[in-house]
């Protein structure tokens, strides 16, 4: 299986005001693609979770760390620990990758 960048916007675009959308899932795991507008009101999950940031920049909260993030990077938070993305860019975008 292969999802482009292009292709996972191009479905969450479908969706009208949605910010998130799930493309793929294999037993325990899923991958999303995840485009907030202005703010991240993310709640914790119930699973694990990795981010690979797409494109931007900006802060990442992760319980009580803070810390710059930018296309690239990729950011591992547990289950049920609260997170999101702070003062990002407004190109930011990230695939999100649940499991566990």
């Amino acid at each position: 299986m292969k999802i482009s960048v292009s292709e996972a916007l191009n479905a969450l675009h479908t969706h009208e005001g949605k910010t998130f959308l799930e493309l793929f899932r294999h037993g325990s795991m899923s991958v999303e693609i995840y485009q907030p507008v202005g703010h991240d009101p993310q709640q914790p999950h119930a699973k694990d979770e990795i981010y690979v940031v797409i494109s931007g920049s900006g802060i990442f909260q992760n319980g009580s760390e803070q810390y710059p993030f930018q296309a690239g990077d990729v950011v591992f938070v547990p289950a049920d620990r609260a997170h999101r993305f702070l003062e990002f860019s407004e190109d930011f975008k990230t695939w999100v990758i649940f499991f566990g």
